[in-house]
């Protein structure tokens, strides 16, 4: 909205207007605003909480190795993440990027989704909380408009293969609109169906080639694929970042490491300069999820205040299913999703510890042997848990050792870890 008003200004020559015009101020503008945001509004949204005793029993005393007791603290603090991203975004944004919409719908459609979920749990009284199925529908859903939107909206197209011309030059070639550059070799900007894979020389997969074998067809069968792994990436990482949700300020710094990340990628993709350097897909339009992105971090960095250890307020679905939604759209967006293994490699591994446990549960259970394979999951849970707390007649294949870590431990460890995999996840940009 003020870009709009500042935008207007600066035809009239006013001084300072012109700032606008520049992604950095806006998206440091965002960064800045968002924390505020989060820590103002937070303060008084967690009184209110108590206030109307919206609190969710999250862990008892007694089966806590540290005595830490998590009763009484209020929940749904995900609505704080929530506002003090939306804010920002619709102040500082272009509103008629079609990047910058799909957010937006992203963050109230899972938004809404994980409230509900909360709602239930808290107000009903039923732990269990939405029907899961009501859960993979509206992530289906999500995932369909996202990728659905991606194939259809005129606006949502790439360059690839642009080339700098080499400071020895002396050839003039027409310079792309609206960037004044001179590029040589550049393509029109047009719909693709590639993406960008780590570790390969030219960085290109187009999903086409997995379907060449049906000849005419195989462009139609690719974007298919790509609607069908836009739901897969949003309905995985989405759950992913719900599972690591469960120590003070986990989900929360992971997410906001991980934001640096989407933020660091889509400024490279949506400069053209740095794409042709990179030798990565031109994105126009896509420096908007800069901006929405530092709305993101900034309003982590501001829930953390409040979230870190101890807590004193938990985000609820309401905040980790939007959180994974928001991370899985932006890699889809800049055509970066092959690397959200590597870059949310935490995600993949608590997602991937409970799929273990409840197979190898169940494998057990249909040969009358009681078994697992951690001793809790998700992945976190199985380093603060006991010998004291295991099961005397289940055996485990992987018990560890009986040392037994603090939270705040292995929170602050398993941010290290999303440290370095956000910085692997850069640098597979030149490693070929």
């Amino acid at each position: 909205m003020l870009y709009y008003i500042f935008r207007f200004f600066d035809q009239f020559g006013i001084a300072g207007s012109h700032l606008w015009s520049y992604i950095s101020f806006r998206a440091i503008l965002a960064l800045i605003l968002s924390l505020v945001i989060s820590a103002w509004f937070g303060e008084y949204f967690i009184k209110y909480l108590h206030r109307k005793n919206i609190t969710e029993t999250q862990r008892d005393v007694k089966i806590d190795p540290f005595g830490i007791k998590k009763m009484g603290v209020p929940s749904m603090g995900g609505i704080i993440i929530i506002v003090a991203m939306l804010v920002p975004a619709l102040l500082l944004g272009r509103l008629r990027n079609i990047y910058m919409i799909l957010m937006i719908i992203t963050t109230l459609w899972l938004g809404c989704l994980g409230f509900a979920d909360d709602y239930i749990k808290i107000f009903k009284k039923d732990k269990e909380g939405l029907h899961g199925k009501f859960k993979i529908i509206g992530q289906v859903g999500l995932g369909l408009i996202v990728g659905l939107t991606l194939f259809l909206s005129p606006d949502a197209v790439v360059r690839e293969n642009v080339e700098m011309p080499s400071k020895h030059q002396t050839e003039i070639v027409k310079p792309l609109s609206n960037d004044n550059i001179t590029v040589k070799h550049a393509k029109v900007e047009s719909k693709s169906t590639k993406t960008t894979i780590p570790f390969v020389k030219n960085h290109n997969l187009d999903y086409t080639d997995i379907f060449s074998f049906l000849g005419k067809y195989k462009d139609a069968a690719g974007w298919i694929f790509i609607v069908i792994l836009t739901i897969l990436v949003v309905t995985a990482v989405s759950n992913g970042a719900n599972l690591n949700d469960g120590m003070d300020g986990m989900c929360a710094g992971n997410s906001a490491i991980i934001g640096v990340a989407l933020g660091i990628l889509a400024y490279v993709s949506s400069h053209i300069e740095y794409a042709a350097y990179l030798n990565i897909m031109y994105i126009p339009g896509s420096q908007e999820l800069v901006v929405f992105m530092c709305a993101f971090i900034g309003a982590l960095i501001g829930f953390l205040w409040y979230n870190a250890y101890p807590a004193q307020i938990f985000m609820g679905d309401t905040g980790s299913l939007t959180i994974g939604g928001i991370i899985a759209v932006c890699a889809i967006i800049i055509h970066k999703e092959l690397l959200l293994p590597i870059l949310c490699g935490v995600f993949f591994v608590e997602s991937l510890s409970v799929i273990l446990q409840v197979w190898y549960f169940k494998l057990g259970k249909r040969r009358g042997v009681k078994q697992r394979i951690f001793r809790r999951t998700p992945i976190h849970d199985n380093f603060r848990t006991e010998d004291s707390q295991l099961d005397p007649e289940c055996k485990y294949l992987l018990r560890g050792s009986s040392r037994v870590f603090h939270e705040s431990k292995i929170t602050f460890r398993f941010w290290i870890i999303t440290v370095l995999l956000a910085a692997l996840a850069i640098i597979t940009l030149k490693i070929r």
